[in-house]
């Protein structure tokens, strides 16, 4: 067997042992030398046991001379390859030319993590296929209108990166959907019904049509024009769409197409009182605004199901229909009536307080829209219900964020030490552990020579006697406290590394997930830091919201 066979044996049972703590195993050995030399497999029975022998005298050196030896063949084979898993969402069926699609949030109050999922599918595809992205704000229901959402969605989906090119407002179309339920009236595909509405919905039930199911369509009309004019009260009288009354899903049954409402719009105030149903004008607007496909959760299947009755009666092309699951998302309030409530009491800070779910608290707490882009991209669009995993997305907002976050020390709740026993103290620590071209934060502690330390971390002190000040010195317990030298072979004997700040630091807060909010002191070098997310040593990743020059806000993250 050649020299050259050999050190290739050689050198791919030196990385597997390095990468598995210092034994390699044969049969991974084996499949990395043939996937790598494909001229050596018709070799494989020869070479496979001098690949075992060779195995054998690398798993009997050692960790750190297997180490020693690889670096020597080939450096680079120390670094472990990342195989990373490329997720795309599937192609969309029937796609001729440009695709148009559409988000329709109901403006109620800006988004919240639940409705990125819906907004970033849509624009994943339009930007795959090209064409035009619809966002379509459906407010017709004026008792749950918060009018600064008009302007706060659009700013939500901008910081997304959810581009669209065509905005709609349903109050503004109320005439077109009033003419298409007319002629919906006049085709005999819809009723105006002024029966009791419980006794209307249990006629459903028992697949039994309502005495004003089958009026003669003049009566119909009759009706309609009285129902615009508001000759009836609310609740008196809807319009309703006529199905397949024995339709063995009830709530696919005639269904509810306009009702009376006499509350006032935000936007159009008293202008109309004949307000329609979600299913009346998403249809319409579906067709009008030429959708070509729709993504929607699987909640609005019997929906789909009652719009298809519509584009079938009109003679119109439908939209190609996907439904993903259910996603449950737990430990955060996303109910816009609650936060507003809660802001309104006092007790929130604002549409953007860190213990709600809004996309302004994501913003907020230094969540990049890239790390909810690829969650949702992952989660793709299967109907399996799924819970949502904020340890996940967090994950792949450290993948982002963790190059360009630079290391600092913040105590809270400090407790302050003087030192005696040494005239002048100093040390460095790497600016980023990955990154030592940007350098090191020096440290140097003259007279009074005064540290802050953790309240938790003072406590550790006093009990264990002993402690290190991570990337100084080493402390022995006492007012003041004892130098006691350098050696980080203290650690080796159980003695705890703790962060520290000196004299010079600044005053800080962090805000924390549950909104309470930390004081206390952080290293001054953050001053001259342009990033806005950095991590504090043995906290966790953090956005510096404000500073001066002479204290830094901040808001808590994760780890």
């Amino acid at each position: 067997m050649s020299d050259e066979i050999e050190q290739t044996i050689r050198k791919f049972a030196l990385q597997n042992a390095v990468f598995f703590k210092g034994t390699a195993n044969p049969k991974a050995v084996v499949g990395k030398i043939l996937g790598s030399c494909p001229d050596l497999r018709p070799k494989a029975a020869e070479i496979t046991p001098l690949i075992n022998q060779i195995v054998e005298e690398v798993n009997a050196m050692g960790l750190e001379a297997q180490t020693k030896a690889l670096e020597e063949i080939d450096s680079s084979l120390l670094v472990k390859e990342k195989k990373e898993r490329k997720y795309e969402l599937p192609d969309l069926e029937n796609v001729n030319g440009k695709v148009v699609m559409r988000i329709a949030p109901g403006p109620s109050g800006p988004l919240h993590i639940g409705h990125t999922r819906v907004s970033i599918l849509n624009d994943e595809y339009v930007k795959r296929y090209g064409g035009d992205l619809i966002l379509r704000f459906e407010d017709t229901n004026p008792e749950k209108i918060d009018p600064d959402a008009y302007d706060m969605i659009p700013e939500d989906l901008d910081w997304l990166g959810v581009k669209c090119n065509r905005t709609y407002i349903q109050s503004d179309r109320f005439e077109m959907y009033y003419d298409y339920t007319r002629k919906l009236l006049e085709m005999g595909h819809a009723y105006v019904c002024t029966c009791n509405g419980d006794d209307w919905r249990k006629l459903k039930e028992n697949k039994q049509k309502c005495p004003c199911h089958d009026l003669p369509v003049e009566t119909q009309l009759d009706r309609y024009d009285k129902f615009l004019a508001g000759d009836y009260q609310d609740g008196e009288a809807v319009v309703v769409v006529k199905t397949d009354i024995c339709h063995p899903n009830p709530a696919v049954r005639d269904f509810v197409a306009l009702r009376l409402v006499r509350t006032p719009h935000p936007r159009t105030g008293e202008k109309y009182i004949a307000y329609p149903m979600m299913n009346l004008s998403v249809a319409i607007d579906d067709h009008e605004m030429g959708m070509t496909h729709v993504i929607r959760g699987k909640d609005h299947l019997n929906n789909t199901f009652r719009q298809e009755y519509i584009f079938d009666y009109f003679g119109w092309k439908k939209p190609e229909y996907y439904h993903y699951g259910l996603v449950n998302i737990p430990d955060t309030v996303l109910k816009t009536s609650i936060i507003k409530q809660s802001i309104k009491d006092g007790e929130y800070t604002g549409w953007d307080d860190v213990r709600t779910g809004t996309v302004r608290a994501m913003k907020r707490r230094g969540i990049r829209p890239a790390a909810i882009r690829r969650y949702w991209v992952e989660s793709g669009i299967k109907p399996v219900d799924i819970e949502f995993s904020w340890q996940n997305l967090y994950g792949m907002n450290r993948d982002i964020i963790d190059t360009d976050a630079n290391r600092y020390f913040c105590v809270g709740n400090p407790v302050s030490y003087d030192i005696d026993g040494v005239d002048v103290i100093e040390g460095a620590a790497p600016k980023h552990p990955d990154h030592p071209e940007r350098g090191d934060r020096k440290f140097k502690l003259e007279a009074p020579r005064t540290v802050f330390l953790a309240d938790e971390d003072s406590k550790l002190f006093e009990n264990d006697g002993k402690i290190r000040l991570k990337d100084l010195c080493n402390l022995e317990y006492g007012k003041p406290a004892k130098y006691i030298g350098n050696d980080v072979s203290i650690l080796k004997k159980g003695v705890r590394a703790v962060q520290w700040v000196g004299s010079d630091a600044m005053d800080a807060t962090l805000v924390m997930p549950d909104g309470s909010v930390v004081s206390g002191k952080i290293e001054p070098s953050i001053k001259a830091e342009t990033n806005d997310m950095v991590q504090l040593e043995r906290i966790g990743f953090v956005r510096v919201e404000k500073k001066d020059d002479k204290s830094v806000s901040m808001i808590f993250a994760h780890r």
